[in-house]
């Protein structure tokens, strides 16, 4: 015969009791409570209500009376695979597996240290899980230089990093995916395009790499504002941090600081969203929807967490952020080919252009450009030829000469 499972929730833990008979008695049940919990029969008070768990005295717990009678089969009050029994007991025991601390449990006074302890702590996270972020020099002018000259810092822009990442947590940025958008001077939304993602998840899978971060610019106007980061922006980067599972994750942010001769340098920085802030934010406790008349220097919880000794439902966004250093590096890549989703779509007479400068490199350096190998996604094959494509960008092998027939003529055809 199938053994049969049946929960019993204490005040102390939800556990899990085995039964080989489905038509033992009350009393053996309890026998078996006491040989697989440890907990005593004459301290046993068993019920299938709920309410028995906030029985404080005798009188209270002698209401429960579903399962009094010892000699009664389980089967018959209901109880099979799978079913609840409430357990109420006297006394002290050590429940099996996690440690647990019962101070708070139905029927016991909790202290103000069980209280904070049950609260979320805001704390300053000094370690970044990212040793350090390397940008490809030629990626990381593409972006900069579009907001700079194009863009005027006026408006905000974002991108999707895509990299590697070392054993030992250093993280390589080799390109930036910009997806659709549309950016203010305060706010900046991402217009997500499923189908176009696949693309692009096709071609870093090629060239062997994977989502490692976000980066985006702040504006003219926010330089003027006394934050790191803004609410705004903490929410959407702990959303991006979060989606993208990765526990070396970096955020980026570009913007312009004015230098020593009262000119401006672009100027970038790269954090990691705190443990906390990721937590937070996947326990929902974020506040989505803050007004513009709030402090874009706090973030605002839905409920209390405690920051130092405070309870309180406002952190500043300081307290998120955990610095990452940064470095450069020629990377694999080069970044010369017109980027997706700008203000001027890009067309096949980008792709014939492109070609022909680049004649006198081999094939396969001539296609080395993530933005190219793109657009050519939209025209082939996600799940075979867009990987392979990639493949002999990562190897720098030979391009199949069906593929180069193919690539030369959807350039010829602009």
């Amino acid at each position: 015969m199938a053994k049969m499972m049946i929960r019993i929730r204490s005040r102390d833990a939800l556990e899990r009791l085995s039964i080989d008979n489905p038509h033992l008695t009350i009393a053996q049940l309890k026998t078996l409570i006491e040989s697989q919990l440890r907990v005593p029969i004459a301290n046993q008070t068993l019920s299938t209500n709920q309410n028995l768990l906030l029985a404080k005295t005798a009188d209270d717990l002698a209401r429960f009376t579903d399962m009094a009678n010892p000699h009664a089969p389980i089967s018959g009050i209901g109880i099979g695979h799978g079913s609840m029994i409430y357990l109420s007991y006297e006394g002290e025991r050590t429940v099996a597996g996690p440690n647990f601390n019962p101070a708070g449990s139905f029927g016991r006074k909790m202290t103000m240290d069980d209280l904070i302890a049950k609260q979320m702590r805001v704390t300053r996270q000094e370690n970044p899980h990212c040793e350090l972020v390397s940008f490809d020099r030629d990626a990381a002018n593409a972006f900069q230089h579009y907001v700079n000259d194009s863009l005027a810092f006026a408006v905000k822009r974002g991108g999707i990093m895509y990299g590697t990442v070392s054993p030992e947590g250093k993280v390589e940025v080799d390109f930036i995916y910009e997806p659709p958008q549309h950016g203010t001077e305060e706010n900046l939304v991402l217009l997500r395009d499923p189908d176009e993602e696949r693309l692009v998840e096709a071609i870093a899978m090629g060239l062997g790499m994977r989502k490692v971060g976000f980066i985006f610019t702040q504006t003219i106007g926010q330089n003027k504002k006394d934050y790191t980061l803004s609410n705004a922006e903490i929410l959407q980067a702990a959303e991006l941090h979060a989606e993208g599972d990765l526990k070396e994750w970096v955020t980026a942010v570009v913007k312009l600081e004015v230098n020593e001769e009262g000119g401006a340098d672009v100027h970038f920085e790269a954090f990691q969203m705190s443990d906390v802030c990721i937590r937070l934010f996947k326990e929902g406790l974020f506040e989505s929807e803050v007004g513009a008349d709030a402090d874009p220097k706090l973030s605002r919880m839905k409920k209390d967490v405690v920051v130092g000794v405070k309870d309180t439902k406002e952190v500043d966004n300081d307290f998120f952020l955990v610095v990452v250093k940064i470095f450069d590096h020629q990377g694999p890549l080069s970044a010369t080919f017109p980027i997706e989703n700008r203000n001027t779509p890009v067309t096949m007479r980008a792709l014939k252009n492109h070609l022909d400068r680049a004649r006198s490199l081999p094939f396969v350096k001539r296609i080395s450009d993530f933005h190219l190998l793109l657009l050519l996604a939209r025209f082939l094959d996600v799940n075979a030829d867009v990987p392979a494509l990639a493949v002999c960008v990562q190897t720098q092998t030979a391009v199949p000469e069906g593929y180069r027939l193919l690539i030369d003529s959807m350039a010829s055809a602009s």
